[in-house]
C-alpha cells in the first residue's frame, strides 16, 4: 500500500490490538471532517431507525448483505417524501451494446435487424443518474479491531446505496479496487441484478497493497457520460496524489462523494503495552515495539493526514464523509441521506434538475 511521502511505515494506519499483544498495520491514515466535510461517529447524528439491529456486529448476523441493505433503506427512507437523488425529463440519449440483465423491452429491434447486435436505448428517465461505486478491496480494509472490518461496513454500505439507486431506475454499476481493478459488475438500472452486486462483495476476501490514485485515473475513461462516483475506501494513499486524479473526475464534470471508513483503533491508537504490528498489505512484514513510544507521532501524522484530505475534498467541491465501523449503519446512512435530500433542492448545483418526489 502506498503512503504519504515521508511517513514512517511502522508507525502508520489500520491495526488491530490482541491479548498476546499483537497488532495489524496497514498504511497511512486519514480523515477528520472539518468544513464542508461531514463525520458520522458512534452516539452522534440521527437515531438509528427501528427494527434492525443497532450494534454493527449483531446487524451482520442478522441475515443476508441482500436483504440487510433492503432493510437498512427501506427504515431510512421512512419518511422521506423525497429521493435524495436527481430526477430529469425523458429524452433519449444513446444507444449502448445489451449486457445480461437489462430489461428486454429496452432492445432496440431495428437496430438489431440492421445489425444482428442487441442494443438498449438509453433515455434520461431511465438513467437519470449515472452512480458507479468504487469500493477499495486492499488488505487495509480487511482490519477488524475489536468490531467488524472496514470492508464488511463498507461493503454492507454500498449495497444499501445500491439498492437505492435501482429502486429509483437509477444505473449503478460496481468496481473493487486495490492496486488495480479487481472485479465489477457493469452499470445496470434493473433491481433482478441486485443479486450480482451482493454476491460480489460477500465473495470478495480483501488483501493486497492499495493505490487508488493508480487505478482511479484509468477507470475514469471508461466513465463516458457524467455521474455521481462514490468512493468508499480507508483511502490509505497519498493525499495529493490522490486529490490530483479526483480533481480530475470534477474536471469531467462528475460529483465525487468520499467515505472514509476508519475503524475506532486508529483514530485513538489505544495499545499500552509491547506489540507486535503486522502489514496486512505486505506479506511478512512486521514490527514489535513499545506503542507508548510511537503514540504521540503516529497520531500527530495521522491527524495531519486527516486535515489534508478533508481540506483538499472541501476545495475540490467533493463531499466527504468519515464513517467509523462503530457507527450503527442506520445512523451513518440515514444522517447522510437527511443532509443530501435537505441540499437537493430545485437548480442543484450539481446537475441542475428538480428532486425525483
Amino acid at each position: 500500500m502506498a503512503s504519504g511521502a515521508g511517513e514512517p511505515r511502522a508507525e502508520e494506519g489500520g491495526m488491530k490490538g490482541s491479548g498476546d499483544g499483537i497488532a495489524s498495520v496497514g498504511s497511512a491514515s486519514v480523515g477528520i471532517a472539518s468544513g464542508g466535510s461531514a463525520s458520522v461517529g458512534a452516539g452522534r447524528g440521527e437515531a438509528a431507525p427501528q427494527g434492525l439491529p443497532v450494534d454493527v456486529l449483531q446487524l451482520m448476523q442478522s441475515g443476508s448483505l441482500e436483504l440487510i441493505a433492503q432493510q437498512l433503506v427501506e427504515g431510512v427512507m421512512m419518511g422521506h417524501h423525497r429521493s435524495p437523488f436527481k430526477g430529469s425529463s425523458v429524452e433519449f440519449v444513446e444507444h449502448r451494446e445489451y449486457h445480461r440483465g437489462d430489461e428486454l423491452r429496452h432492445i432496440d429491434w431495428r437496430a438489431f435487424g440492421k445489425t444482428g447486435r442487441y442494443y438498449v436505448k438509453e433515455f434520461e428517465d431511465e438513467t437519470s443518474l449515472n452512480a458507479r461505486l468504487i469500493v477499495d478491496a486492499s488488505g487495509s480494509m480487511g482490519y477488524a479491531g475489536q468490531g467488524v472490518s472496514k470492508f464488511r461496513y463498507a461493503s454492507v454500505f454500498a449495497a444499501a446505496l445500491t439498492w437505492l439507486l435501482l429502486v429509483q431506475r437509477d444505473s449503478v454499476g460496481l468496481t473493487l479496487v486495490d492496486t488495480e481493478i479487481r472485479a465489477e459488475v457493469r452499470p445496470t438500472s434493473n433491481r433482478q441484478s441486485f443479486g450480482e452486486f451482493t454476491g460480489l462483495l460477500q465473495r470478495t476476501v480483501p488483501g493486497g497493497e492499495t493505490s487508488l490514485a493508480d487505478v482511479l485515473q484509468p477507470l475514469l475513461p471508461t466513465l463516458r457520460r457524467r455521474g455521481l462516483v462514490i468512493l468508499i475506501s480507508d483511502c490509505f494513499d497519498d493525499v495529493e496524489r490522490l486529490c490530483e486524479v479526483l480533481q480530475r473526475y470534477r474536471h469531467a464534470r462528475h460529483e465525487v462523494v468520499l467515505f472514509r471508513i476508519a475503524a475506532d483503533e486508529e483514530e485513538t491508537f489505544p495499545f499500552d503495552r509491547p506489540t507486535r504490528f503486522v502489514s496486512l498489505e505486505q506479506h511478512g512484514l512486521r514490527q514489535r515495539t513499545d506503542p507508548l513510544r510511537l503514540r504521540s507521532e503516529y497520531l500527530r501524522q495521522y491527524q495531519e493526514f486527516a486535515r489534508r484530505l478533508s481540506e483538499e475534498c472541501g476545495r475540490l467541491g467533493i463531499s466527504y464523509t468519515r464513517l467509523l465501523t462503530s457507527t450503527p449503519l442506520q445512523q451513518a446512512l440515514g444522517a447522510w441521506l437527511s443532509e443530501r435530500i435537505a441540499m437537493s433542492g430545485p437548480g442543484h448545483p450539481v446537475s441542475g434538475r428538480r428532486p425525483r418526489v
